[in-house]
């Protein structure tokens, strides 16, 4: 007989057993990212991945069960028009934005360039083009640290349910040794917020 305590035993093992693979290089977001990587280049659609991915590619690693993009509003239409029905299928119908990896089923959550982090309200920080933003890391192109750190402050700064986009900053300060002058990369808006934070991990305990 399956109980509910069944599932959740199973379910917390096997997203365990997932997590696992995730930071070792493989498992199904790393197996959908690779693929999608490949399909976006061959279809020329500029794309930069953002999120918890990028965290770990820049040496924070924290789980993640689906992936974050950012497109311009161009490219996500030529995605819809070339690659959707060729592996990605809508999240829900009608979905442009929220896709899914019909593989493995990876949600692909997909952001535009100009719009906003955070409470989507304009402010100073955008989300970039990707063609300005990139950074290749192993033939998947990344947002660049610096613009992944503006993008984290500025969500963080303006969402309070956003909270842990302020720690991710806090972390990646302390996994990559990110010194104050590291502000002066950043756009003016999120420059106190990051010294802010400097400021309280340097101040912390060592271990």
């Amino acid at each position: 007989m399956t109980t509910a305590a069944n599932i959740d035993a199973r379910s917390v093992s096997d997203t365990y057993e997932e997590g696992l693979r995730y930071f070792m290089g493989s498992g199904s977001v790393n197996e959908t990212l690779k693929r999608l990587a490949s399909d976006l280049k061959s279809h020329n659609i500029d794309y930069v991945v953002i999120g918890a991915v990028a965290l770990l590619a820049h040496g924070y690693p924290r789980f993640t069960e689906d992936i974050d993009l950012v497109m311009t509003r161009d490219g996500l239409e030529k995605f819809h028009r070339e690659l959707v029905g060729l592996g990605y299928v809508p999240a829900f119908p009608q979905a442009k934005k929220r896709l899914r990896a019909t593989a493995e089923g990876v949600s692909i959550d997909v952001m535009l360039a100009g719009e906003y982090p955070g409470d989507g309200k304009p402010k100073p920080v955008s989300v970039p083009d990707p063609a300005a933003a990139a950074i290749d890391i192993n033939g998947i192109k990344f947002v660049t640290l610096e613009k992944l750190v503006e993008l984290k402050l500025a969500s963080g700064m303006t969402a309070p349910d956003r909270l842990k986009d302020l720690a991710d900053v806090q972390e990646l300060i302390k996994v990559r040794a990110l010194p104050a002058e590291f502000a002066e990369q950043l756009d003016p808006y999120v420059r106190a917020k990051f010294l802010e934070l400097y400021d309280t991990v340097k101040q912390s305990p060592k271990d």
